[in-house]
């Protein structure tokens, strides 16, 4: 193919058959990708582990089963060992009969199948299921500067933000066919120039910010566009466990909120401590986020119960997955909580989600056993795979994700609420 991309000499060759036919049609997919955003070459990825959105088995996707099939029996392998999003089941979590054989029997019936096409094809461990791959107990964890082909939005932009990787928000597929090749296009927020600041965000809140409320505010406001965030290192400090998991949950509302692939917090994230306001556009447009701004976007979120006074019948924390530390905390209020209310167990069936890593090293905990005892639920789940299931779209279920709330009928409530929710009979 012709190309208005400036190619290596490599790559040339690489697009011209020399390493095979298989190996030419995904470099010819990774140029027209890059093509299409107006890309002018292509450069290398240099991170140790690349990370997959695809993680479910859905009978519908027979046409990517075909091509890996084809990558497999060609050698055309992924170049990086890669983790991958959470797998859709779990037998542990709540859910009907006949919402299992729709699951079973109708959505995932080519799970197993997939997951060895996805072994073969470079996966990183059988423990590689998540969609917070960047933690220490998974190990994908990339570098500053490092160039990556990941996809999953909460992911992506987690370490472009707090890592300071480069990644641009790449689509299923995609992200498997630059570790295939080795080479993504060079555009976006690989370049200096994509990293730059479009939007200033004032924080002039009167508390800590929800960090799913406030990332839902701005993805809706700056869309696409990169933030630099004034104002929220008074409530985060440093960059520290906690300001992680804060910054997991913010981010992930605004990739999904809006199409953030990268923010800068001053004094807090590694290119704002070193650049500073420099990283701001000379015309950057300013929003200023208040206490009445947040109050005005929770009031605004739409309820699609048909019944919207119904009882909850199911509670999901953790999407994006659970850090260590938040499983910990959360057991602790939720022991206190019931305790509070007079209960022994949660009163709403409740699944703590978190990454296969993250629950082997909470289980060796003294918390374990306790969040057991409340009755919750821990699991290694997708909650979105679970709630694309018509049969639980129906159903009222409640979490503090942003995310969830935005892909499905799940309807949102803040920490404090959900804890009231799950812990007292009497709340509504």
């Amino acid at each position: 193919m012709n190309s208005s991309m400036s190619l290596s000499k490599e790559q040339n060759a690489i697009l011209a058959g020399e390493k095979g036919e298989t190996l030419a049609k995904v470099m010819e997919t990774m140029v027209r990708y890059g093509e299409l955003f107006g890309a002018t070459s292509m450069v290398e990825i240099t991170s140790e582990y690349n990370h997959l959105v695809t993680s479910f088995g859905l009978k519908a996707l027979g046409a990517v089963y075909d091509l890996l099939n084809q990558l497999i029996e060609t050698g055309a392998v992924s170049k990086q060992k890669f983790s991958v999003d959470p797998r859709p089941l779990d037998k542990n979590v709540p859910s009907g009969f006949i919402q299992n054989i729709v699951f079973q029997k109708f959505m995932y019936t080519k799970q197993d199948e997939y997951e060895a096409q996805l072994k073969k094809l470079g996966l990183l461990n059988e423990d590689a299921f998540t969609c917070t791959c960047y933690m220490k107990e998974v190990g994908n964890v990339p570098k500053q500067g490092e160039v990556l082909s990941w996809s999953e939005s909460s992911a992506v932009v987690y370490a472009n933000s707090v890592l300071g990787a480069r990644c641009n928000r790449n689509s299923g597929i995609i992200d498997l066919m630059g570790s295939v090749v080795g080479y993504v296009p060079y555009f976006g927020l690989l370049t200096d120039e994509g990293r730059r600041a479009k939007w200033k965000v004032e924080i002039r809140t009167s508390k800590k910010p929800e960090a799913q409320l406030l990332g839902s505010a701005i993805g809706m406001k700056v869309m696409e566009d990169v933030p630099y965030i004034v104002g929220l290192d008074k409530w985060l400090g440093t960059l520290d466990e906690d300001a992680r998991t804060y910054l997991k949950d913010f981010g992930a509302a605004t990739a999904s909120n809006g199409a953030v692939g990268l923010y800068h917090v001053e004094g807090i994230t590694p290119e704002a401590v070193e650049y500073g306001k420099a990283l701001l556009e000379k015309d950057a447009r300013t929003y200023v986020i208040d206490d009445a701004e947040l109050q005005r976007i929770y009031d605004n979120y739409p309820i699609i119960w048909k019944d919207k006074a119904a009882k909850p019948k199911l509670c999901f924390m953790g999407c994006p997955h659970m850090s260590l530390k938040q499983l910990t905390d959360w057991t602790e209020k939720v022991t206190a909580g019931l305790k509070k209310s007079h209960q022994s167990k949660v009163v709403i069936p409740t699944v703590f989600t978190a990454s296969p890593g993250v629950i082997k090293e909470f289980e060796k905990t003294e918390y374990a056993e306790k969040l057991k005892q409340t009755g919750i639920v821990l699991s290694y789940i997708c909650p979105l795979m679970y709630m694309n299931n018509p049969l639980s779209t129906s159903m009222p279920v409640i979490t503090s994700s942003n995310k969830l709330r935005t892909y499905t009928s799940a309807r949102y409530y803040t920490d404090a609420e959900i804890l009231e929710h799950i812990t007292d009979g009497r709340k509504r």
